[in-house]
């Protein structure tokens, strides 16, 4: 087994609280800050574990956490749907979107979906104000 493949089974196997941690970590070395309710028990039941807000890029993520085999609450489901239809970009990350490399690279140039970001990113197409990113 290579050293690669070693640490993606290492990363596959990482609780919310490691996943969270270098979501967290990761978003901040790349100019996001960051809210998570710390004790939800008087919060809205099912609210995304992060907030994420690139104040340059103007970019508001919202996701919820999840181990690889955790499963959804239904309202957790109904409050991403809401966030979505609502224009935001809410989503799910597990550990296997870090090995894969889409939570990097969502944090580093934004996402697809929602916001439809990257495509603009990339090709400097204005977003609906005009703005190029």
């Amino acid at each position: 087994m290579q050293l690669k493949d070693y640490q993606d089974q290492l990363i596959l196997k990482w609780s919310e609280e490691q996943l969270q941690n270098h979501v967290i970590s990761t978003a901040r070395a790349l100019g996001w800050i960051h809210y998570h309710t710390h004790n939800s028990r008087r919060s809205p039941v099912g609210f995304p574990d992060l907030v994420l807000v690139h104040p340059e890029k103007k970019i508001c993520l919202v996701r919820e956490l999840k181990t690889e085999k955790g499963r959804f609450r239904p309202m957790q489901q109904d409050w991403l749907d809401g966030l979505k239809s609502a224009g935001i970009d809410a989503g799910v990350w597990r550990p296997s979107d870090v090995v894969s490399q889409r939570v990097q690279l969502e944090l580093s140039a934004g996402t697809s979906y929602g916001s439809g970001y990257v495509q603009r990113y990339m090709t400097g197409v204005p977003n609906s104000q005009g703005v190029k990113p």
